[in-house]
């Protein structure tokens, strides 16, 4: 007798539809205005699966996090980052760096003001934005690294850049109701006299 078949395919559309529910969820608490507290039994309750559903899927709150991070990533087109590494002009490499993160920024801009507000709250938040930001950090490093005039105090610039970059700036220059992909011009220009 053979053994009974088993549909793996099946099982891992479920999974995934699984995943992306509590994701979905996950934003979606994180979006509210005054939502319920960001932890994991939240998030099962908003996903309607059970809590065991969201360790399975992602291990721990941290993986959640990140997990809802590398979403907004690909909302936000974070995948055309390296062009700003591989271009041939460091300026322009900028450029590109400073648009992808506007792009990036706007993909939920509820969501993530709340995840960035809760990460000085929240020490496992904290710890995944850190993270987050010192790869951004490191990014512009090495850009600022491959400018043919290399500046006086590279350190001062790469700090300068990682706040100009950041979601708190795009969110700032911002109307309430504005894409924040709208003042990636503002951002551009800001960078350029800094460059100079």
């Amino acid at each position: 007798m053979s053994p009974r078949p088993y549909n793996l395919g099946k099982r891992r559309e479920t999974i995934d539809q699984s995943r992306q529910q509590v994701l979905a969820a996950a934003r979606s608490l994180l979006a509210e205005p005054g939502g319920p507290a960001f932890t994991v039994d939240a998030v099962a309750r908003r996903a309607d699966v059970a809590r065991a559903t969201v360790y399975y899927q992602f291990g721990s709150k941290s993986g959640l996090l990140e997990a809802v991070c590398d979403h907004l990533a690909d909302l936000g087109g974070l995948d055309g980052l390296p062009a700003a590494f591989t271009d041939p002009d460091p300026r322009h490499g900028l450029d590109v760096f400073v648009g992808c993160f506007g792009r990036f920024w706007a993909a939920d801009r509820a969501a993530t003001r709340r995840l960035r507000a809760l990460a000085v709250l929240d020490p496992e938040v904290g710890a995944v934005i850190t993270a987050r930001d010192q790869r951004r950090r490191d990014g512009l490093a090495v850009l600022v690294g491959r400018l043919p005039d290399r500046p006086a105090d590279p350190d001062h610039l790469v700090r300068t850049l990682t706040a100009l970059t950041g979601f708190e700036l795009f969110d700032a220059l911002a109307a309430p109701d504005q894409d924040l992909t709208t003042v990636t011009p503002d951002v551009l220009r800001l960078t350029a006299a800094i460059l100079t």
